[in-house]
């Protein structure tokens, strides 16, 4: 998405030079499909300055140069050239492949970002536009070589710019034979009032007119209310059904009536506490999940709070660096519960904590890097950022994840299980097939993904579009909808499949709220064909392959929160009976 850029005050005297940043072009439907600004045949400088980058940065696909333009200082330019080039038929057909695109560039001055298109092809359409001063015809090509820069300041520093492409020189180049291109451009400063504080404002409001910003909030209130109403009714019904079976449970406890046969799930009160099974696997999503949480739960308070905010590559940088100084949550939940479920081998459970996440996202980056090197796009990241990345895991997460490890195995109490387990578990009913995994993990996970679902394409319009999504407020409420409304599904769920007799409730509770997971995925598939105009190689497993990670996190942040709320649940009712 759309990024703005924050960066030191700079002030200028009359006649300073003012650099201009050359930085990436691409196609404006595939905003992660971006590619350095002089891999397009333009007028290159005598010699090429990089520009430092962050690592935020870098992870947003800038690679920054001071670009062949010469601007100074309240100095207007009304025409200058900027070179001849003559193009080569291999750099028309490069034009030819941006104007069919609709290729954008992005330049810098002063940190503040600016686009424009490359070209033009117009359609039938187009033509009848009154502002086409040309006469053109349908099934041209053309190229803009002419650029003009507006630039407004206040005092001694720049507070607005912009880069406008003008059609009245644009260039024809439907053939494909070598041509001469003259590239010039014009400068004009305008003074302003506004203040160097307000400069970024456009950048963040730019994208949301009031009234879509109105509907964005009516919608997730209409959401909100419509959950808590959901949720209280359901609880009183919940409620009703607990209170009817305590009470018809007691009734038989106090009449020692023992030629009533107990029905429901206190019958099974011998083996609802029985241990899951493949409990390392169970014990390292546990921990896994309770990590993602905390780091999502942080990110958004930053955002919230504005610690983070929408500045280039902040939300990527603060993710990384949350991920791994919440590293230590996860090996200590893991390796608590892999106690207290009776593990003894808990150097290999912490060891698959470490890498449950990890291990599948970095095949998943080594991946859809090479795919991205393959087309020599800027989304690959440099070999310098990757060994920066590796060494922060092996350095901070991976020793924090032991850290928590030893203190989670050296601090676990013995499980507290009101109930004795019996030897021998109880058979399993048949049941109808509505209560059957698959089915109850349909409707686990389309409740919450239905609380959600607006906001959804809001994020996707603001991380695979060029949206840039500010309303940190809405999110968070969003969030905790998401959370409070996956804790009761689960809690829903896991009652009625006691009440069927069915004990195997450990591994299920997970699947129910992670489910919610693959309704995410799911929606990838329907944004991509139905929302968005993405295309070709790069983009498509860009946005299906990270989007699978991003899933994943969700199954099992999700299905964390599931799991605790159904074990705070078992454990409360099951310690209300005389269950010997």
């Amino acid at each position: 998405g759309v990024q703005v850029h924050a960066a030191k005050e700079m002030h200028y005297k009359d006649g300073d030079v003012v650099p201009i940043i050359a930085n990436k072009v691409g196609p404006f439907s595939n905003p992660t499909e971006t590619y350095k600004y002089y891999d397009m045949p333009y007028c290159r400088p005598d010699k090429m300055k990089k520009q430092s980058h962050g690592l935020g940065e870098i992870l947003s696909g800038d690679r920054k140069v001071i670009s062949a333009y010469v601007v100074y200082f309240k100095k207007d330019v009304p025409m200058a050239k900027l070179c001849s080039h003559k193009l080569s038929v291999e750099d028309v057909e490069k034009f030819h492949k941006a104007v069919d695109e609709e290729y954008f560039f992005e330049l810098f001055m002063d940190s503040l970002p600016t686009w424009g298109y490359i070209g033009d092809a117009p359609t039938a359409q187009d033509l009848l536009l009154p502002d086409h001063l040309q006469e053109v015809a349908e099934g041209k090509k053309y190229i803009f070589p002419h650029i003009h820069f507006t630039v407004k300041y206040n005092g001694d520093q720049i507070i607005e710019w912009n880069a406008t492409s003008d059609r009245n020189s644009r260039k024809d180049i439907t053939a494909l034979e070598p041509t001469e291109v003259d590239f010039t451009y014009s400068v004009k400063w305008l003074p302003t009032t506004a203040s160097y504080k307000t400069r970024m404002d456009k950048y963040r409001n730019g994208k949301l007119l009031p009234a879509t910003f109105e509907i964005h909030w009516l919608s997730i209130i209409n959401s909100f209310v419509l959950v808590v109403l959901l949720m209280v009714f359901l609880s009183i019904i919940l409620m009703r059904v607990l209170k009817n079976d305590f009470t018809r449970y007691m009734r038989v406890d106090e009449e020692e009536d023992f030629a009533e046969e107990e029905t429901g799930w206190k019958l099974i009160h011998g083996d609802v506490f029985r241990f899951p099974e493949n409990k390392m696997l169970f014990t390292a999503l546990l921990g896994s999940g309770a990590q993602l949480f905390c780091m999502v739960s942080m990110l958004l308070m930053l955002m919230l709070f504005s610690v983070v905010g929408v500045q280039r590559g902040a939300i990527q940088t603060a993710i990384i660096f949350l991920y791994a100084l919440t590293a230590g949550i996860g090996g200590y939940v893991s390796a608590r519960y892999y106690k207290q479920l009776g593990g003894t081998n808990w150097v290999w459970n912490t060891v698959l904590c470490a890498l449950l996440f990890p291990g599948p996202f970095m095949c998943m980056f080594i991946f859809l890097n090479s795919v991205a090197d393959y087309h020599d796009s800027t989304a690959a990241l440099p070999v310098g950022t990757i060994l920066v990345i590796f060494a922060l895991y092996i350095l901070v997460t991976f020793p924090l994840t032991v850290f928590g490890g030893i203190l989670g195995r050296n601090r676990a109490p013995a499980f507290e299980a009101p109930c004795r387990t019996m030897k021998v578990p109880r058979q399993i009913p048949n049941v109808p097939w509505y209560r059957h995994v698959l089915t109850q993990m349909f409707m686990a996970g389309f409740l919450p993904f239905s609380a959600i679902y607006i906001e959804l394409h809001y994020i996707f319009a603001s991380i695979w579009g060029h949206k840039i999504y500010t309303l940190f407020g809405i999110l968070f409420l969003a969030f905790i909808m998401l959370l409070a409304v996956t804790s009761f599904i689960t809690v829903a769920l896991t009652y009625f499949q006691l009440a069927s007799e069915d004990h195997r409730w450990w591994w299920r509770s997970l699947f129910y709220g992670g489910s919610t997971g693959l309704f995410v995925y799911a929606y990838c598939f329907f944004y991509y064909y139905n929302r968005s105009e993405m295309s070709g190689m790069l983009q498509t497993s860009f946005f299906f392959g990270y989007m699978l990670m991003v899933s994943y996190a969700f199954f099992m942040l999700l299905g964390t929160v599931g799991f605790f709320s159904a074990l705070f649940f078992v454990r409360h009712i099951y310690k209300a009976i005389k269950a010997e």
